[in-house]
């Protein structure tokens, strides 16, 4: 398997399953697994009989599957933080002399680490690129996306989630006043509420984020390699940054699920928005 470990997430991007039935996409517990040991430092790298080694023989993952051999090694980003793994599992125990494999894994991981940086940098500059493709498909009152550029950068990122597990928020933003404000002094105050609202939203997200108009009084915020505690921050600043212009809105967050994709993370996040908007009016 090759794997990312993303938080509490230990996602499979690559697998070749003879038996246990693991499928690429799947989501496992990354403090279960003996690769959160083996990269801690508290196992080895290679245990042909994992019952002879304390730290993975009381492992929580192996009361889900029958592991007796296991070998890992770390992968690593270029700038040496721990991306995720290289790892085999079997039901059987192998010989000692699997050890002396080790060095060939650890030469393995390197290329791959060094593959995997190369690819991080190209999906960057390809992020970045179907960006600048994506200048026609904005919202002409605000300058944000519209519906159809949100779409079309959101089906990239998911393709680039899919194949690095990166983690990905979504946020619905629905302003609450925003036909008051049309009923009561016109659509020309209204559309001056528009764009003082994406002023407000633009200065609380992150350069690298996506933010679409999708609707008349509906903003949507992509938050890339973003999790939760990540996403959290992020909507109490875009909360801050509304609110100091008195400009009220409901807020729906939602992660996005490795085995779901950002297509779910959008229902949730708006089905999130429109319980805020529910509890605002009660």
């Amino acid at each position: 398997m090759v794997t990312r470990a993303s938080g509490d997430d230990y996602i499979v991007l690559y697998a070749e399953d003879h038996g246990y039935g693991v499928e690429n996409g799947q989501v496992f517990n990354w403090t279960d697994s003996f690769c959160h040991r083996m990269a801690s430092g508290k196992g080895p790298r290679v245990a042909p009989d994992v019952a002879a080694v304390p730290m993975f023989a009381s492992a929580p993952v192996t009361e889900q599957v029958q592991v007796a051999a296991y070998v890992g090694v770390p992968l690593t980003q270029s700038d040496g933080t721990l991306f995720g793994t290289l790892c085999a599992i079997d039901p059987t125990p192998k010989p000692m002399g699997l050890e002396l494999e080790q060095p060939l894994l650890e030469l393995m991981a390197g290329m791959l680490s060094t593959i995997l940086a190369a690819e991080l940098r190209v999906a960057d500059i390809s992020r970045r690129a179907e960006r600048a493709e994506s200048e026609a498909l904005r919202d002409d009152l605000t300058g944000l996306y519209n519906r159809r550029g949100w779409e079309r950068l959101m089906a990239a990122e998911e393709a680039r989630c899919q194949r690095y597990g990166h983690p990905a928020c979504v946020l619905i933003v629905d302003l609450d006043q925003l036909k008051r404000v049309n009923d009561m002094n016109g659509h020309a105050a209204g559309d001056e509420y528009i764009r003082r609202s994406t002023r407000a939203i633009r200065q609380a997200v992150r350069q690298q984020d996506i933010v679409a108009r999708v609707g008349g009084d509906e903003f949507a915020v992509l938050a890339v390699e973003c999790d939760r505690p990540a996403g959290e921050t992020l909507r109490h600043r875009i909360e801050e940054s509304l609110e100091r212009e008195d400009l009220p809105a409901s807020i729906g967050l939602a992660v996005r699920d490795p085995s779901k994709g950002l297509g779910h993370a959008v229902d949730c996040a708006d089905r999130a928005m429109y319980e805020k908007k529910r509890l605002r009016k009660t």
